[in-house]
């Protein structure tokens, strides 16, 4: 305004001083013109004051912009490099605004926030919402109204609010870290070896306060531990076959048997075991135990132990023959009507034949040490001929009246093996030539119905050719 007074004065003073002609027309040509330039200075200098205007943002979510009084803001959306700022464009609040030294333009970026979110939501292909803001990528001059940037802004403050939300949300469902290490130290302490679960099963097996069924439950727990090799080497070492031996003992028949079950599981196919079952009389006390009780269920476990203990221990199957073990488990043949412990008895002595007629070849001298010593304790086992004489010749063929087809197998099974002693019995013997007959044409009729089906080899045609290399012995 005061340049605007200024160029006046200086009309009407030139005006004072020269009037008329061609003169005159000069005169007024050059007022015009100055007159035109100083509205222009005049305008440039206002432009220039109110050139630069900041969207300002309120904390209740409110925006305001202070504006020229002149239609809407040009507004630039600021990205995360400098850019020009032209005259009379706003900029967001926030936005970084700096002079060019070099050029003297004035550049605007992204402020620190306003970067933080444009890198994680735009960068990362999750733009804002397009209706919001309403621009594409790539016109970064597009003029926005005070609403729009209201509700921009208003949307960085939501998706804030919910990531932290969630943060708590997920936080809550899950234990702190310190607790957590509290609860596995006190597992840690909670957690016992086998070795320390024996011990404790023993002391409370002994305690006087501890009632029958609660042994029961202890010799349930330690038949299962027994079944590791070192379990049972380790229950030996703490006294538990002690116990076990005094249970066989005891007058109640439940301990009875499950004292027996453990014997026996403790004793398969572990020979440090074996030994020290031996050297701590548990063979005399199976023998006894077997001749003397009367329960069905103690007789099998007992059946149970013993071939344990004498299966692969030629010097255990020497004092079971000295001590009378055939005769005890003849009696106890004759006495089984069901077929059960017939079977049992008779796989007992199978296996106690095969293996010592299978030793020389299954012994490698080179990598058993032991070779020659084995070999000598089984040749100290006289096992046919004890059954030759205590009548086992014609005991074992009465298995072959059972109905049941495995304990007709067991019975083929071991009438082959004990055919180098009992071949002249069996000859002599027509109930055995008459049931091998009535048996290989069953057999036979089973088999060619399972070949007829499809089946080669099958359970009845074994059956069959065990009966066919019996009766090629026999003639």
């Amino acid at each position: 305004m005061l340049m605007w007074l200024c160029c006046v004065s200086v009309t009407m003073r030139l005006a004072c001083c020269r009037v008329g002609g061609a003169s005159f027309s000069r005169f007024i040509l050059a007022a015009v013109l100055l007159l035109h330039r100083c509205h222009i200075a005049s305008s440039l200098q206002q432009r220039s004051e109110g050139a630069l205007t900041v969207v300002k943002n309120t904390e209740d979510g409110d925006e305001e912009a202070t504006v020229d009084d002149v239609g809407d803001l040009e507004v630039v959306q600021p990205s995360e490099q400098w850019q020009t700022l032209k005259p009379g464009q706003a900029v967001p609040a926030g936005s970084h605004v700096r002079l060019n030294m070099q050029t003297g333009e004035r550049e605007v970026r992204l402020g620190e926030e306003q970067l933080k979110y444009w890198t994680q939501k735009h960068r990362c292909g999750c733009q804002l919402n397009t209706s919001s803001f309403n621009m594409e990528k790539e016109d970064a001059g597009t003029s926005f109204s005070p609403d729009e940037l209201k509700r921009a802004m208003r949307k960085i403050k939501e998706d804030t609010s919910k990531d932290t939300n969630h943060q708590d949300s997920v936080a809550s469902k899950y234990r702190p870290l310190e607790e957590l290490k509290r609860d596995m130290a006190q597992l840690d302490m909670l957690v016992e070896t086998d070795v320390q679960i024996m011990r404790r099963l023993l002391d409370q097996f002994n305690s006087s306060n501890t009632t029958t069924e609660q042994r029961l439950s202890i010799l349930l727990e330690l038949e299962y531990l027994v079944h590791q090799v070192d379990n049972a080497q380790t229950l030996c070492s703490m006294g538990g076959l002690q116990f076990i031996l005094e249970g066989l003992n005891s007058s109640d028949i439940r301990l009875q048997e499950s004292s027996a079950f453990v014997l026996g599981s403790a004793l398969a196919s572990n020979p440090a075991v074996q030994v020290r079952a031996v050297e701590s009389g548990a063979l005399q006390t199976l023998l006894t135990t077997l001749a003397n009780v009367q329960s069905f269920g103690v007789k099998k476990k007992v059946l149970f132990a013993v071939g344990s203990l004498l299966r692969h221990f030629p010097y255990a199957q020497r004092h079971f023959l000295s001590h009378g073990g055939l005769q005890i488990l003849s009696e106890l043949f004759r006495a089984d009507g069901s077929g059960i412990l017939r079977t049992r008895i008779v796989t007992m002595l199978y296996d106690m034949i095969s293996e010592k007629e299978l030793m020389p070849q299954a012994l490698d001298p080179v990598q058993d040490p032991s070779h020659e010593e084995r070999l000598r304790q089984y040749s100290e086992v006289s096992l046919q001929g004890e059954l030759l004489e205590k009548g086992w010749c014609s005991l074992v063929p009465q298995l072959l009246q059972s109905t049941e087809h495995d304990y007709r197998e067991k019975a083929l099974l071991a009438l082959l093996v004990m055919a180098s002693v009992c071949l002249d019995q069996y000859r002599l013997d027509s109930s055995l030539l008459d049931s091998l007959l009535v048996l290989r044409l069953q057999y036979q009729e089973m088999a060619q119905s399972e070949m007829f089906l499809g089946e080669e080899n099958s359970y009845f045609t074994e059956i069959v050719e065990l009966i066919d290399a019996l009766q090629v012995k026999m003639k």
